[in-house]
């Protein structure tokens, strides 16, 4: 629950929490000192509104609101040349590096002991249990927090006095990546804590890519004739490591807390040790399972999935839970995290060079299979990409029955020299996308034969390093489609109404063969097609008339160009101002 004590801004005190007004005066009719006091109610009122949505999952207000907010706020301070070191609209991105530098962790991040048979997890437990009862510890009293074995990056994040000051990936357990810049970028990493944090907070948490925006995110890379990201997890590694704050910003990215590696303060700010009082004001926690209760008083998000059990029967149940709800789940995890609670007890047991007597990971079984080619077919997407999909005879791969596997490009199918009729190896990587390793058995003459012309439209096909390319451009259906699907994107020109099968009825009508054709259609050339009706020919129109004067951060979205997203084009708009400052 949310306290006003404890929320970044108070809606009686700030008038953009709660049905905010959007209809702002100029920028230029204000005074420097309104602007200032306008953009300090704005910036709180953002953390507010990120919290609340990327947190809590429980917006206050529509999306297309909290966009006009943050594009009142980069005007503000573009205008008045406001400072902008604690501001929401750092998000964007920054100045790009040359490299990475290193910097050393708060505390080690270690890695944990692992094993996929129950067995061993009993055989972990009787360690604990051993090495305590030799320390002077009822073996008895021992608890464990189960919590899901995230499959990200692992990333250290400081806190100095509630502010946001660095972050590193794990690296080499001693050392990381300063990625204090790039993780700045996701919207689920507060700039600022909530409550009263201690004056120095070092938290571990998994850096990951939804399962949803993910496979949003590939469509669009093999849209725009780039590489897709095998699995998530390599995403979201890939992601962190750009040299490039901005092209972070453009990928959704979130986060999972779920440790804490330095908490200092305590004595300085006259606070006990405990897990805090209802004012949010808090000594370290006392246990493991407390520190999830501090990390919802300071605003970081963390998952709910976990549970403290006494005995090793209820970790194993918990592990055999979530690995059944595991498809249900919007993230993707390779196991459960299964850690002793009690501090005392964990020093009492200490740690090895590598890993922690105290923790346990208990993985799930991969997820492979085998089974046959029975063909190969050749999607084109918005860019004129070729992508070769495997069809394959139907196989259970981890509970989900695949039948299809992405070949990702022709350089990939001449590497693995698979063609219709082999035996092959289906993995899915990620919980996400299946795809074909290895061929584990030949059955078939040679490798199959990449088309030299686009399977839609004929064209001739041109090859770009391990790429293919339709030449055809707008003229191939199939990319026009795309194009057209792509205009209509919710955070593009969000045109409802405009989704694959409409598209396609279109174009198959001679109704549209450009992005302006959709603005010549009428009620009376809609209501006459299949499924159409007057009703919502008219919601269509409806739709592309509110679009004819879009913004220009929205126009700049939907044309497509490469490595220009939304928040770019935000960062864009709000820089240039309009189109002919751009052209």
């Amino acid at each position: 629950m949310t306290t006003p004590s404890s929320r970044y801004a108070d809606p009686d005190e700030n008038p953009y929490v709660e049905a905010p007004p959007t209809d702002f005066e100029p920028v230029e009719e204000l005074s420097p000192g309104e602007a200032s006091a306008q953009a300090s109610l704005l910036r709180a009122a953002i953390r507010e509104h990120d919290h609340r949505y990327y947190v809590e999952a429980d917006p206050l207000i529509a999306d297309e609101t909290y966009d006009r907010l943050f594009d009142r706020l980069l005007a503000l301070e573009k205008a008045f040349d406001l400072p902008t070191e604690d501001s929401p609209t750092r998000r964007v991105g920054g100045e790009p590096v040359d490299e990475l530098e290193t910097v050393e962790h708060v505390a080690p991040m270690r890695s944990i002991d692992s094993a996929k048979e129950a067995d061993a997890v009993r055989e972990f437990d009787e360690r604990v249990r051993d090495g305590l009862a030799a320390e002077g510890f009822d073996p008895d009293g021992v608890a464990y927090v189960c919590e899901p074995k995230f499959d990200g990056l692992s990333v250290e994040v400081v806190y100095e006095d509630g502010e946001y000051v660095r972050a590193a990936t794990r690296g080499d357990g001693t050392e990381g990546d300063d990625v204090t810049a790039q993780v700045r970028t996701i919207r689920s990493v507060p700039g600022k804590l909530r409550g009263d944090p201690p004056a120095r907070l070092a938290v571990r948490g998994e850096v990951y890519m939804p399962r949803d925006a993910f496979e949003a995110y590939n469509e669009e890379l093999i849209e725009r004739g780039e590489e897709p990201f095998a699995n998530p997890r390599n995403a979201a590694a890939g992601t962190l490591r750009q040299l490039d704050p901005s092209v972070v910003a453009e990928r959704p990215l979130d986060v999972f807390f779920f440790d804490v590696l330095g908490w200092e303060g305590d004595e300085a700010d006259g606070a006990e040790s405990g897990s805090g009082d209802a004012d949010g004001v808090s000594g370290r926690p006392e246990t493991h399972w407390d520190e999830f209760d501090a990390f919802d008083r300071f605003g970081l998000r963390r998952t709910h999935r976990i549970e403290r059990v006494e005995d090793v029967e209820a970790a194993i149940d918990y592990r055999d839970r979530l690995m059944a709800d595991r498809e249900d789940l919007n993230y993707a995890v390779d196991g459960v995290v299964i850690s002793v609670d009690d501090p005392a007890h964990r020093d009492a047991l200490g740690s090895t060079a590598r890993a922690p007597r105290w923790a346990f990971a208990y993985k799930f079984p991969p997820r492979t299979a085998t089974t046959t080619v029975t063909g190969v077919t050749v999607q084109v997407g918005r860019t004129g990409r070729l992508t070769p999909v495997a069809e394959l005879d139907p196989v259970d791969v981890g509970g989900v029955t695949v039948s299809r596997a992405t070949l990702h490009n022709p350089a990939e199918i001449e590497a693995l020299g698979v063609n219709v009729g082999d035996v092959v190896r289906i993995y899915r990587a990620g919980d996400v996308i299946p795809y074909v390793p290895e061929v584990v058995e030949k059955r078939s003459e040679g490798t199959y034969a990449f088309p030299e012309t686009c399977p839609v439209c004929g064209s001739a096909v041109e090859r770009d390093g391990p790429l293919a390319f339709c030449t055809g451009g707008l003229g191939c259906p199939a990319q026009l489609e795309r194009a057209v699907e792509h205009w209509a994107r919710r955070d593009a020109l969000d045109v409802e109404g405009l989704g694959p099968e409409r598209v396609e009825q279109l174009r198959e009508a001679g109704l549209v063969e450009s992005l302006p054709d959709l603005y010549d259609l009428t009620v009376d050339d809609l209501a006459g097609l299949e499924g159409w009706g007057e009703t919502s020919a008219e919601n269509l129109i409806a739709e592309l008339d509110a679009t004819r004067n879009p913004p220009l951060d929205d126009f700049l979205a939907g044309l497509g160009i490469p490595d220009v997203g939304a928040t770019t084009a935000r960062a864009l708009a709000a820089h240039f101002g309009d189109l002919d400052a751009i052209l």
